[in-house]
């Protein structure tokens, strides 16, 4: 069953500029939601009560009532620290010295860890690393300042996987790349403002020729929603690719670890190939006992 993020993400391009705005405050303030009928959402997002109840028709939802009755239920979950991000993000803080600067910094981070934590779907985590096992070839794509982590997740998913091509971008014929994928190929993007438009194109033309999308993005509403088959979300403080990497890494980490995990018997004959090989042609790299 797809959830509500799933729904307006993959409807969102479709919806009226109005609806649109409904549902953008329904990912953003779910709270406000779950406490307020319809018409109040109406009046809060500068629509209407007729504008509300159309969305949730829209979504496949018989009414408001269902649409905000899963939101209660999904509120039901543990409660993400809100409040502790919101002080990170919107504060002013002032360094007294380098402590201030080291405790304020890791606890930023922890706290945006906690939340891409409790944010994470599980069904749609699993998607992902279903994927990750079943794709014949894999090509990892970030632009900018997301190729840091777009390396990454190809070397490691080279180890684990295997068939893993990093998108260098300009480097890389993508011309090529595109002609030869189809729907047993899985593109991997990591997406994050400033979304850069070649990424985008990269992946719209991927999606044409059959090859799945697993996208990595901060947001539901991101330009690459509606593009993504899976779609996994980072939460970040602003500028997500400078303050950003380290839930954006965790993330990563945790789905090669889903992976290993899923396809473990796989996994460990390719790292004792691994280790074999490394040992073979880099010997000069082993200590000596």
């Amino acid at each position: 069953m797809e959830s509500l993020q799933e729904k307006i993400r993959k409807s969102y391009e479709q919806l009226t500029n109005q609806q649109k705005l409904v549902a953008k405050y329904l990912l953003d303030e779910p709270n406000q939601v779950a406490l307020h009928p319809a018409k109040a959402i109406g009046s809060m997002t500068g629509t209407s009560e007729t504008t509300v109840i159309r969305l949730c028709y829209s979504l496949g939802y018989s009414g408001y009532s269902e649409l905000q009755n899963e939101i209660r239920q999904s509120l039901l979950f543990p409660v993400i620290r809100e409040n502790i991000v919101q002080t990170f993000h919107d504060s002013a803080y002032e360094y007294k010295d380098s402590e201030d600067v080291i405790s304020f910094t890791m606890e930023q981070d922890l706290a945006f860890i906690q939340k891409t934590l409790n944010g994470l779907d599980r069904r749609v985590f699993d998607q992902a690393v279903e994927a990750i096992i079943k794709a014949k070839k894999i090509v990892v794509l970030g632009g900018r300042t997301s190729y840091a982590p777009a390396y990454w997740l190809a070397y490691a998913l080279n180890i684990v996987r295997g068939d893993t091509h990093l998108y260098r971008g300009q480097v890389d014929d993508a011309n090529y790349l595109i002609s030869e994928a189809n729907e047993d190929w899985l593109i991997i993007v990591l997406y994050f403002p400033r979304y850069l438009q070649e990424t985008l194109f990269f992946s719209k033309a991927a999606k044409e020729k059959g090859a799945k999308i697993v996208g990595i993005t901060d947001h539901d509403l991101s330009p690459l929603g509606p593009v993504a088959d899976v779609l996994l979300k980072v939460s970040t403080p602003s500028p997500a690719t400078l303050k950003g990497m380290s839930a954006i890494f965790t993330l990563l980490n945790v789905l090669v670890s889903g992976v290993s995990q899923a396809d473990r018997e796989q996994v460990q004959k390719r790292i004792k190939r691994y280790d074999q090989t490394s040992e073979q042609f880099y010997p000069f790299f082993q200590q000596k006992e």
